[in-house]
């Protein structure tokens, strides 16, 4: 189990936010939502967040500069693990994240099962 760690799930999508939610809530985690990067900023300091799941393309703040701004601030979120995910599946997208600040990546649409594995990985919490 979870061991109760809070996931921060930023999506614009709602129907991608559902989804997540029910996978990680129905293994154990305790989840939270943003609409985009500065709804994140803005939540994280009193959340106490053990790993942001962030989506690339969405409107006002993109994932990839949300992760480059919370990476270059003082903040504890500074550290806090980020999976990113996005429909983009090239090279260069991986690096782009990579550089931005993201531990992982991982191509939409994503498998319910790998997406629990992944998170439990980057949360250090045994799985399965």
């Amino acid at each position: 189990m979870s061991q109760s760690r809070t996931i921060l799930v930023i999506d614009d999508a709602s129907l991608v936010r559902m989804y997540y939610r029910a996978a990680l809530e129905s293994a154990g985690y305790r989840v939270e939502e943003a609409l985009n990067g500065i709804e994140a900023l803005e939540k994280l300091p009193d959340l106490g967040a053990d790993l942001l799941i962030v989506d690339v393309n969405m409107p006002q703040m993109d994932g990839l500069s949300f992760l480059r701004t919370l990476r270059r601030s003082p903040g504890a979120g500074a550290s806090v693990p980020a999976l990113v995910t996005s429909t983009e599946s090239r090279e260069h997208d991986f690096l782009a994240a990579r550089a931005a600040g993201a531990n992982f990546y991982l191509v939409k649409p994503i498998d319910r099962d790998a997406l629990v594995a992944h998170v439990a990985a980057l949360c250090g919490v045994r799985h399965g």
